[in-house]
């Protein structure tokens, strides 16, 4: 009886010892899902990150045309983006160089008017219309926007290209003097 007993014992330890650790393993697992859905996963960190330098780098051009910084333009379309999370950056872009062109003429055509013109559901048509445009005038407006930002856009990317050209010949020549300094036959790319 006496072995019984001591078997008996024996098994409801090691049972309650294998569920114990059972129960550690599985809390331990679920905080650090809970740990790793609260911090994000590195990936979706270097992607928030890599969408950040591009949205920084989608507003050079227009940056340099409103007098201000892509980091400053960046940071008034998120403000802009958290009261109205419909604001696209093309509406937002349109805004600003439109509130630029016509504030001249026009005292009440200001960025935040517009912005709020697009919050309550307006087109930017029928924005500039409500601030005292006419729809043709509205539409040249538009047309003009959207062309002097992608002018804006083009003259950044076509620096850009010749800033990689100008480096790229400048690595070439590098590549061709360490050749020539060394004795080696410089390759023909």
């Amino acid at each position: 009886m006496r072995v019984t007993r001591m078997v008996w014992y024996a098994g409801t330890l090691l049972t309650a010892l294998v569920m114990l650790a059972a129960s550690v393993t599985a809390a331990a697992q679920q905080q650090a899902r809970m740990l790793h859905a609260r911090t994000g996963a590195p990936a979706d960190s270097s992607r928030v990150e890599r969408q950040k330098a591009a949205n920084l780098k989608s507003f050079r051009g227009i940056a340099a045309q409103l007098n201000t910084t892509p980091e400053a333009l960046n940071n008034v379309f998120e403000n802009a983006r958290a009261g109205n999370p419909k604001l696209s950056r093309g509406n937002f872009i349109a805004a600003n160089v439109l509130a630029d062109n016509l504030s001249a003429r026009h005292p009440n055509i200001t960025t935040p008017a517009i912005l709020s013109g697009l919050q309550s559901g307006k087109s930017l048509g029928q924005t500039l219309q409500s601030l005292g445009l006419s729809a043709s005038e509205a539409k040249q407006a538009r047309r003009t926007a959207d062309r002097q930002a992608k002018d804006a856009d083009k003259r950044v990317k076509d620096a850009d290209k010749r800033a990689k050209a100008e480096d790229d010949k400048d690595k070439d020549a590098k590549h061709k003097s360490k050749s020539v300094a060394s004795g080696k036959k410089p390759d023909n790319r």
